[in-house]
């Protein structure tokens, strides 16, 4: 699938890529509503509908990822919310062999994450992603959500990579696009990001559903 002697870094989405996105998607899609309607007396269904035009407001902005822009925006303590989650934060099953295959093979290994660094911070503690990496990157430091190009640049200029020689994967196909037109070299979805859900379809990128596909070939790169 891909040419492994000519990559040096390996760029990796978080939520959906290398964590189960049953948690966001639970979190912000059940537990946010549930919560609104619980607060301010109203049906599951109008929290919902409040809920949805809320994020598409904001849907592909820095402030869609932003934890404190969502506590004043709907008035909940979101971050508190959050904690009472923590039991179905969850590494996929395949990413920690993934990460370890990739470190043996000499590969770079860089979280690359809209997540706001207290997201960020909850999800290292209660997981051993950090195990599994070399560095990492949050949007909300550069100002720019990866869909952005001008993150693209702050961070190939911030670990001094070269594009060309570098795999980004991630989830969204629309990231996947910013990646690609900001000079990334190689580009790869996961089509099963929420382990509690069907599987994507990729219109334009090669997409699997487990690393271990992947394992063959980095091997035989040697």
């Amino acid at each position: 699938m891909f040419p492994w002697q000519q990559i040096d870094t390996v760029l990796l989405d978080m939520d959906g890529t290398l964590l189960d996105l049953h948690f966001d998607n639970h979190f912000w899609l059940r537990l946010v509503p549930q919560t609104l309607s619980q607060q301010r007396g109203i049906s599951l269904n109008e929290a919902q509908t409040l809920v949805e035009t809320a994020y598409e407001k904001v849907s592909g902005t820095l402030d869609w990822y932003c934890l404190d822009y969502w506590q004043t925006e709907l008035q909940l303590d979101i971050i508190a919310l959050h904690h009472t989650l923590v039991d179905r934060i969850a590494l996929r099953q395949d990413s920690l062999p993934f990460l370890q295959a990739l470190q043996q093979q000499g590969k770079q290994r860089i979280l690359v994450t809209n997540a706001h660094s207290k997201s960020l911070a909850l999800k290292l503690q209660h997981t051993e992603l950090q195990s599994g990496l070399d560095a990492m990157i949050s949007s909300h430091e550069t100002g720019h959500p990866k869909e952005h190009p001008h993150f693209w640049q702050q961070l190939i200029q911030r670990f001094d990579l070269d594009p060309q020689r570098c795999l980004f994967i991630d989830d969204s196909e629309v990231i996947l696009a910013a990646a690609k037109k900001a000079g990334i070299g190689y580009q790869l979805g996961i089509s099963n990001p929420d382990s509690q859900k069907p599987n994507k379809v990729f219109s334009d990128f090669p997409a699997i559903h487990d690393y271990q596909m992947l394992f063959k070939e980095l091997y035989q790169s040697v």
